[in-house]
């Protein structure tokens, strides 16, 4: 059954926008990253590229083999 849980896990943005769970966990690690001032952004100087970025989406479970969060 943790294995079935964890294969569920989205691969595709697609996906993840179909379900709220996935939504607010996007939602939290957002905030988390600007309540904790990790990043800032900026105007991209001339001449330089930008560093791509990817979202990974986890199912969390605790002791008990449960869901304990969705994590992003």
């Amino acid at each position: 059954m943790v294995q079935d849980i964890m294969s569920d896990d989205p691969t595709l943005f697609l996906e993840v926008v179909k379900h709220e769970k996935w939504r607010k966990a996007m939602d939290n690690e957002i905030n988390s990253i600007g309540n904790n001032q990790t990043w800032e952004l900026m105007d991209l100087p001339a001449g330089v590229k930008v560093i791509g970025v990817k979202w990974i989406f986890k199912t969390k479970l605790n002791e008990f083999g449960e869901v304990d969060k969705y994590k992003a």
